[in-house]
């Protein structure tokens, strides 16, 4: 995607000297800050500290942090007992999102047919790190090829008058590479023309809406408003949403969703509003094991710290604040999980379906 003019993704591999990069989402919407991935634990650092955030995103940086695991084997020799404990950790640095566990394992696979050759397996690793990324920014490609037909008949029904779409998080290029889950049908049918407007909530604790999805979609030019996470309900009963889109970092086969904190409560919201609620996502973001997402879907939970401070820009500076009593105990669940009933259904690269095991398995029959 293009910021300021610019082509730019959240990640990349800068080919004169295989140096991996990303942008430390972090600092946005404020500052542009690029860092590079020299060891596994640079890469386990960015994914943690949310670096680099978003389950499409998360795959692909644990693809590449395969890569950079080989690219340091000690002595530049192919070690696989040293390989497998570092792909280890590299898959145990966020819980929730499947994507992560999905790419080291596509990695691990790959290097192992590439032989007992360190160069050769060097090759692989890079080359199917890259492989992967194209793979998740093609998907996102056609699930805004699929999900643009959605709002395309909501603008007609309303005469060609504004849609108003609501998300919530970031589910955008930053979290995908290119285009984006949630956004990746905003953007198509921004560009062929369509007029929308976008609720962005602010998704506390982090702000990634506030922060991130705004800044994203107004550098591509797409009407939005910031909104509080508990305006969402209000604004649908009084007929200012059209539709919902979210993302997901981790879906059940079966239709649960398991998205950022605050997700299911707009799910509710929609359902008792008759509005349709959609979740974006890519089939490598699809637990095809799991079929109880309130039951068995783990729940990061992370520092308290998040939820006591905020950051912001002031007087040019970023500053971090307090914001609770000093004493206060917090707590800060990164994610919860909306159950199939809530949802009208999934958006993916190979078409939209209801969320069920029967609707799925009709897009992903090799699956199951």
């Amino acid at each position: 995607m293009k910021v300021d003019g610019k082509e730019m993704r959240p990640i990349w591999l800068k080919k004169e000297d295989d140096k991996v990069e990303i942008i430390d989402q972090r600092m946005l919407p404020h500052e542009l800050i690029i860092k590079s991935l020299d060891t596994v634990d640079d890469a386990i650092y960015a994914i943690k500290e949310m670096c680099v955030r978003g389950a499409p995103l998360i795959g692909v940086t644990g693809g590449f942090a395969v890569f950079v695991a080989v690219k340091n084997s000690p002595e530049g020799k192919l070690d696989w007992e040293y390989l497998e404990k570092e792909c280890q950790k590299i898959k145990s640095a966020r819980p929730t999102a499947v994507n992560l566990a999905w790419a080291v394992d596509r990695m691990v696979a790959k290097l192992r047919d590439a032989g007992d050759s360190y160069d050769a397996v060097l090759d692989a690793a890079r080359d199917e790190a890259l492989v992967i990324e194209e793979f998740e920014v093609e998907n996102c490609r056609m699930i805004g090829q699929h999900g643009m037909p959605l709002i395309k008949k909501l603008s007609d029904q309303k005469g060609g008058k504004t849609v108003n779409l609501l998300t919530h998080c970031n589910a955008g290029w930053l979290a995908c590479v290119e285009w984006g889950t949630a956004t990746a049908s905003m953007y198509t049918a921004f560009d062929n023309d369509i007029d929308i407007h976008v609720w962005v909530d602010e998704t506390r604790p982090l702000n990634q809406g506030a922060r991130l999805t705004a800044w994203e979609l107004g550098k591509h030019g797409i009407k939005h408003t910031v909104i509080t996470d508990n305006a969402g309900g209000h604004i649908m009963q009084h007929g200012m949403v059209d539709m919902v889109i979210v993302g997901t970092d981790r879906s059940t086969h079966t239709g649960d969703v398991a998205n950022k904190i605050g997700t299911y409560l707009k799910a509710l919201a929609a359902k008792d509003n008759g509005i349709p609620f959609y979740v974006a996502l890519p089939s490598s973001t699809f637990d095809w094991v799991m079929k109880d997402g309130v039951k068995e879907i783990p729940i990061e939970e992370r520092d308290p710290d998040e939820v006591r401070y905020i950051q912001g820009l002031l007087d040019g500076k970023l500053e971090r604040v307090l914001v609770p009593p000093e004493n206060s105990p917090a707590k800060d669940y990164a994610f919860d999980v909306t159950p199939s009933r809530l949802v009208t259904g999934f958006i993916t690269e190979r078409g939209v379906c209801g969320a069920s095991e029967e609707e799925v398995k009709k897009l992903f029959p090799e699956k199951f």
